[in-house]
């Protein structure tokens, strides 16, 4: 047996033993947030395989039926499988909130923390430009932008990003301006190292911590801001699977067929709750980082 393969043998391991003993130092906020997140993207991602029903078909001699062992999350008003369009709403919802919460954040935090560096001009144009965007409403500009566009998700995923970019940038400016004079920065420069070098190596780490951090809770914000487009006929177009237009299917059968309404709500409610946790975690595991 040659050294290569005892070498290769031995590091695999070694390294899952790592990954396992980070993995367990996470906050148990972390672990249950990921633990709910992922259960639910799995299911999302599961759906065709998991759903016992077609998101749109119809089972004309079920209508409005009660949650059963036939029907998880029971009927709508057509008749169709509401928990089997949960999961395929809630495959669409995940994916359009990834994209326009994860799109911009890239973009945002190399502009802030540049301008925060560098300052003068550069610092005054991305400044300006970012506070004329956060002064104006967001869902106002959203909604201007689905108005231009016309309903669906086109508007979505234009409107959202071209607010959102503005406070990552405020933010990565504002933790720039701090890291810039940290003593690890400024021995970046006796030492001869480049700018760039000292931006993206040594200060653009630290800087996307909380931008990242921040956007655990945009993304709560982006979901419940398409399932609230959807809810008032913004948002994906029916018959399209989406757990805002779930919800106002079911919003005349409360007091009649409350699960069309309230399992999906519950289902987003949970998301939420996941995603949240994760945040909250990381949080506390930069704030532990710090005082040590």
């Amino acid at each position: 047996m040659s050294a290569a393969t005892v070498d290769a043998g031995t590091v695999a391991p070694a390294r899952r033993r790592g990954i396992l003993r980070r993995v367990k130092r996470w906050p148990m906020t972390v672990k249950v947030g990921a633990g709910i997140f992922g259960v639910l993207a799995l299911a999302a991602i599961l759906a065709p395989l998991i759903a016992p029903y077609g998101p749109n078909e119809i089972d004309p001699f079920s209508l409005l039926a009660s949650p059963s062992g036939q029907h998880l999350f029971g009927t709508d008003d057509t008749g169709r499988d509401v928990f089997s369009r949960t999961l395929y709403a809630l495959r669409l919802d995940i994916l359009l909130a990834l994209l326009v919460t994860y799109v911009p954040l890239p973009f945002a935090v190399i502009v802030g923390a540049l301008a925060g560096y560098f300052g003068g001009w550069a610092d005054t144009i991305v400044s300006r430009l970012a506070d004329v965007f956060i002064a104006f409403p967001f869902i106002v500009l959203v909604i201007a932008v689905v108005a231009i566009v016309g309903p669906g998700v086109e508007g979505f995923l234009i409107g959202v990003p071209l607010a959102a970019w503005a406070l990552y940038a405020r933010l990565a400016r504002a933790e720039m301006l701090v890291v810039r004079e940290q003593p690890y920065m400024l021995a970046t420069t006796a030492l001869g190292y480049s700018k760039w070098r000292a931006i993206f190596k040594h200060g653009l780490p630290n800087v996307a911590r909380p931008c990242f951090v921040y956007s655990t809770i945009d993304l709560i914000g982006n979901l419940i801001l398409l399932a609230g487009l959807s809810y008032l006929g913004f948002g994906v177009q029916p018959p399209t699977a989406e757990l805002g237009g779930i919800i106002a299917d079911g919003q005349g059968y409360l007091l009649t067929a409350w699960w069309i309404a309230t399992l999906p709500g519950l289902v987003l409610v949970l998301f939420g709750v996941g995603v949240g946790l994760i945040g909250e975690g990381i949080s506390d595991r930069g704030l532990e980082r710090g005082g040590r």
